[in-house]
């Protein structure tokens, strides 16, 4: 409080101080008029007397030029572009100072009133100057502050009446925060803000929902969780370095809002973006037991204990150390029971266990190949999946009693390569086929022209890391390169974005599954020259919830439902 004062009373000082000047020069301006017309006083009556009207006179005193003698520096002082001395040594006088000739007295033509002219000018010269070295230094300002503030004090203080002592404890900004959980929302454009949970009451089940963010039309929610004010978040972004800020410090914004920009909020240079955001447990000592792994553009890959970003300062610091041209793709929590599915843009994806990849110790390494790159190919995305422990003859025939049971088969399928493989068939149980279809998941993958599938990740083998890979969507001319693979569900949806500024949302139901080894559907019909350049999983936030709660269907249970964003 006591700094915002000082600053107001900063910028009080220099709104005076130009005031002043600008009154000073103004003044300075009409006197070295009228020293002008002393110094030239027999040519000055000659012109005014020869003149039929005051009007004349005024334009015949303006119109020519006149010997500025000694007033060139007062003349430069004053720094009016629009009557400067020219190299000649000659001015030419402005409106305001032919007036103020014109009405000059007689009696100011004494060699009295000649010496008060020259002295006001020297006055006001030496007054200007110091207006101006005060402007120039901060120094002056703040004594002018000082000095106005102890005057200030000495007229206006009372003896104080409360003792202060020394507090020998710690209390950081964060202990006078409250325990709060907030929904924290991410925009695509990198728009972030938080608000609180309690905000979004309770509803009955086929409620309306509500805004949960204000977008622009080329805008929408890419990401949306749920934290306390004290948990940590970390921001990862394409140059390799993360950033590291508590969910208090985050912008509190109301629901309808749009948030602050990220490039505001974290010291990014030039293209850098953010690519992850990652909330983490509130208590740091459980970092150890968790593991990171980082994924770049040129398919390497590094496995980092997550204690090792614990201390992180305000300017950020480096994660991942990286070549020239590469940048960080994704960076996702991992644990030894999980696989990593990297996918590039020409269709090729490899799937490896985390424990592949040793835990290092450091953050200045460019890490292990996770994915030998064809020419001309880059890594487009990094998914973390359940391990399953199955064998090739079991993941085969689990795929071919799904399909019976979903009929999902299509004429045009390309055959699994567990089936091309030509291992003996195998039957599944019913608890055995349950069993992986707990464990199933669904990769989505989206091609640059709106082709799309899902794929059952069975499909996709377990290999060791640094192969070439295998294909997980056909690339050609029809669909053209990947710009996305990642896991869902049945019940999320997507948004696709082109690179003309056109968005579409659907659904995942929509989108059949297909082998891997396959081209997909159509999922968003681009214009000729436009291409989809972003895919994101979205959560639905829903409208403004106007009528209140909705009634349930006829035969709902009347029990409320805490239909709250999804923390996902």
């Amino acid at each position: 409080m006591i700094s915002a004062f000082v600053d107001f009373r900063e910028e009080v000082v220099s709104r005076r101080t130009k005031f002043l000047l600008g009154k000073a020069r103004d003044r300075a301006h009409v006197l070295v008029g009228l020293a002008i017309a002393v110094a030239n006083i027999d040519e000055m009556i000659r012109i005014i007397r020869s003149a039929p009207d005051p009007q004349s006179a005024r334009d015949a005193l303006m119109g020519r030029d006149w010997p500025a003698y000694d007033m060139a520096p007062l003349v430069a002082l004053i720094d009016d572009p629009r009557h400067p001395v020219s190299d000649a040594g000659i001015v030419r006088l402005s409106e305001t100072q032919a007036r103020a000739i014109l009405d000059l007295r007689l009696q100011r033509l004494t060699a009295l009133g000649r010496d008060e002219i020259a002295e006001e000018l020297n006055a006001l010269a030496v007054e200007i100057a110091d207006y101006l070295e005060i402007l120039r230094s901060r120094i002056r300002i703040m004594e002018i502050v000082g000095n106005e503030l102890a005057t200030i004090k000495a007229a206006h203080a009372t003896p104080r009446r409360t003792i202060i002592v020394d507090y020998d404890s710690d209390v950081d900004d964060e202990d006078l925060i409250a325990r709060e959980e907030m929904v924290v929302t991410v925009s695509h454009a990198g728009y972030i803000k938080r608000v609180p949970l309690s905000t979004y009451r309770a509803q009955r089940r086929g409620g309306k929902g509500r805004s949960g963010m204000a977008t622009r039309d080329e805008d929408f929610v890419a990401r949306l969780f749920v934290a306390s004010t004290h948990a940590p978040v970390l921001f990862f972004s394409s140059r390799g370095r993360v950033y590291k800020e508590k969910v208090w410090r985050l912008p509190l914004s109301a629901p309808q809002a749009r948030g602050k920009a990220l490039v505001n909020m974290l010291p990014l240079e030039g293209d850098e973006r953010i690519n992850t955001i990652m909330p983490l447990p509130e208590n740091e000592a459980d970092w150890d037991k968790l593991d990171v792994m980082f994924a770049t553009r040129d398919g390497n890959v590094r496995r980092n204990k997550l204690s090792d970003f614990v201390n992180v300062n305000r300017a950020g610091k480096i994660a991942m150390k990286l070549d020239e041209g590469d940048a960080i793709v994704d960076v996702q929590m991992c644990t030894d029971r999980d696989d990593v599915l990297l996918t590039t843009t020409k269709g090729q994806g490899i799937r490896f266990s985390v424990d592949e990849v040793r835990v290092f110790k450091g953050r200045d390494s460019t890490g292990v190949r996770g994915i030998s790159l064809a020419k001309e190919d880059h890594v487009i995305s990094m998914a973390i999946l359940r391990h399953v422990d199955a064998t090739a003859e079991e993941r085969a025939a689990y795929i071919k009693m799904r399909r019976a049971v979903t009929g999902e088969t299509t004429a045009d399928e390309v055959e699994t390569e567990v089936e091309d493989t030509g291992l003996p068939e195998t039957s599944l149980s019913q608890e055995r086929y349950a069993e992986l279809s707990a464990l199933e998941q669904v990769v989505l993958t989206i091609s640059q022209n709106g082709y799309g599938k899902r794929t059952v990740a069975y499909e996709i083998r377990t290999t060791g890391r640094g192969g070439k890979g295998i294909v997980t969507m056909i690339v050609n001319d029809r669909n053209g390169p990947i710009v996305g693979s990642f896991p869902v569900e049945t019940s999320d949806q997507i948004m696709l974005v082109t690179d003309g500024g056109q968005l579409i949302r659907c659904p995942i139901e929509g989108i059949r599954i297909a082998g891997r080894n396959t081209q997909g559907v159509i999922v968003f019909n681009t214009a000729d020259d436009e291409k989809v350049v972003s895919v994101e999983r979205v959560t639905d936030t829903g409208e403004d919830d106007e009528a209140g709660d909705a009634p349930a269907e006829a035969g709902d249970d009347a029990h409320p439902s805490t239909d709250v964003p999804d923390a996902g």
